[in-house]
């Protein structure tokens, strides 16, 4: 570490996490919000059993699973223009991020809807509620809070695979570094800045994890 590189660190710290602050946080919520409510649609058309779309819900899962984000990434980006649907980047990745955490994200909300009891949806029922009724304000409140962790660790994960997101131009973090990487030629020592960067975001959240399943358990515990 010399007085050159140190300066480049110092320079470069704060265009690396404005573009943490600007494109990497809002990218990762967007998607997050998004693969949410695909996660809880795919998993209560499975819990629900609707013929069909159980199937089609399965399918999806399967496909994305088994495919690397990366691949998802260059078909919609690089592949859709060829069939004349062309995306900008940002919105591009947040597609991708969002179809392919949905997939994850519904088999949490899928097994924290079966774990809770049967007999609260058949008790629902005896009181003249509706099946929509009883999952928005009985099954789903409580299974939220059981995949809570689950769903926590999701968007911490997230924050770092929108480090992705460089591989179709968005302006992220590692992009960021790239561009001040192409000019200064110091790769060990701003990789290892970014690196510090994503530390610092994903401890916060870490916290902030910890904080909510603490006032969930709270809550739970004065029921």
């Amino acid at each position: 570490m010399n007085e050159r590189v140190l300066q480049i660190l110092i320079d470069s710290f704060m265009k690396i996490l404005m573009a943490g602050i600007k494109v990497t946080i809002p990218l990762a919520v967007l998607s997050f919000l998004f693969a949410l409510i695909i996660s809880v649609l795919v998993a209560v058309i499975q819990y629900a059993e609707i013929k069909g779309l159980k199937q089609l819900c399965r399918f999806y899962i399967w496909i994305i699973r088994g495919t690397p984000i990366l691949v998802q990434l260059y078909l919609v980006f690089y592949g859709l223009p060829s069939v004349g649907i062309v995306l900008p980047a940002f919105p591009a990745a947040v597609l991708c991020f969002a179809i392919n955490e949905g997939a994850y994200m519904a088999e949490s909300m899928r097994a924290a809807l079966e774990a809770v009891p049967k007999g609260q949806l058949e008790a629902g029922f005896c009181v003249g509620m509706s099946y929509w009724q009883i999952m928005r304000r009985i099954i789903l409140p409580q299974a939220f809070r059981t995949a809570f962790p689950s769903l926590s660790n999701s968007f911490i994960s997230m924050i770092k695979g929108t480090s992705m997101a460089s591989t179709i131009t968005v302006s992220e973090m590692i992009r960021q570094t790239q561009i001040i990487n192409g000019r200064v030629y110091q790769s060990l020592a701003l990789y290892l800045e970014v690196g510090f960067i994503y530390l610092i975001f994903c401890t916060v959240l870490t916290w902030l994890q910890s904080w909510g399943e603490k006032k969930l358990n709270a809550y739970g515990g004065t029921r």
